[in-house]
């Protein structure tokens, strides 16, 4: 397994890290997403720790909770061997202050995760999303008394804009406070709005990008493809939840999945391998999270590293999933002296 730097930081983090959404599977949305008990998820961080895979990502609010305690006894015994990261902010309780990045919630949101993760620190926190209440200085002034009392050891956040992001890196930066080192972030070959504005500035202000749903809602996992039913199993189609994603016109999906379709021929690899490797030699990005329902999909998932597309396969699939920019950004493209894309 590769490893990476993490933004401007010296935390070195795995090419790919497991997502334990699929843990639990309480309630309509997460359902949906899978429903591994402890027993199972012991045995994918088996397979993960096997491949030198040695981060899981989790949230307060995956299965209520339950995802992080199925992690924490995942892991028991083994604390050492890997990195933690997890999120807070989303609505975790009734109550008024039950939500958002306020020192209320953080502090209480960080003690709760600890506990049921069964450990004293957290190796990457993150903010699940931005906070438009609390101001800037208490968010982050928060984080950093977590990370000196050595309950945090770096910060994130994720699904950030890219003026909330750097308002908050040059407040960090003005009161000498812990900054941002990550975003978690969408990211595909279906869905590259974050290569417009967050990948430009995750290069200039060194924050690494860890990339959520990869596959675009199992859009790429190559069971979806022009005139064929959806599998019965796809997210896309699920009657308890309606977590499909951003839409997705039929034609441009069809379009990346021929792509993938011909460069798997080529390669001999799957359609989410050549997928997730595609992201893997993009600008910015750390980590990508690989979800699995079973030990059979992790394993195919971590087949997506060890190797490389060639810059002509790289060039197709970007030709094949191009989309017209929204504005500023297709003005600024056409300066190119001036301001050169990032990729």
């Amino acid at each position: 397994m590769e490893y990476r730097q993490l933004g401007r930081s010296g935390l070195k983090v795995p090419a790919l890290s497991f997502g334990t959404g699929t843990f639990g599977g309480k309630g309509e949305l997460f359902k949906a997403w899978g429903g591994s008990d402890v027993a199972e998820a012991t045995r994918m961080v088996d397979i993960c720790l096997e491949a030198g895979l040695t981060m899981f990502d989790s949230a307060d609010i995956y299965s209520d909770g339950a995802a992080e305690e199925i992690l924490g006894q995942a892991i028991k015994g083994r604390r050492d061997q890997v990195l933690l990261s997890t999120k807070g902010t989303f609505r975790s309780g009734p109550g008024p202050n039950d939500v958002g990045s306020s020192r209320h919630h953080l502090t209480d949101a960080v003690n709760a995760s600890l506990r049921r993760l069964g450990t004293d620190y957290i190796d990457l926190y993150q903010l699940h999303g931005f906070d438009a209440l609390t101001p800037v200085e208490e968010v982050l002034g928060t984080l950093d008394d977590l990370v000196r009392v050595g309950k945090i050891r770096y910060i994130g956040c994720s699904n950030f804009s890219g003026w909330h992001l750097m308002k908050s890196l040059a407040t960090a930066e003005r009161y000498g406070l812990a900054r941002y080192v990550a975003h978690q972030a969408y990211y595909s070959l279906v869905g590259r709005d974050y290569e417009w504005e967050l990948m430009p500035l995750g290069l200039d202000q060194e924050v690494g990008a860890v990339v959520w749903s990869p596959l675009g809602w199992g859009r790429l996992t190559g069971k979806v493809r022009r005139g064929q039913p959806l599998p019965p199993t796809s997210r896309l189609q699920s009657k308890t939840s309606n977590d499909f994603g951003p839409q997705v016109p039929e034609e441009y999906l069809y379009r990346v999945v021929d792509a993938l379709d011909e460069v798997s021929k080529e390669t001999g690899k799957t359609v989410p391998q050549i997928a997730l490797n595609w992201l893997l030699q993009r600008p910015t990005v750390a980590s990508v999270i690989v979800g699995a329902r079973n030990a059979e999909q992790l394993r195919q998932n971590l087949g997506a590293v060890g190797w490389n597309l060639t810059p002509e396969q790289v060039a197709r699939l970007d030709a094949a999933s191009d989309t017209s920019l929204a504005y500023p950004y297709w003005h600024q493209r056409g300066f190119t002296e001036r301001n050169p894309a990032p990729v």
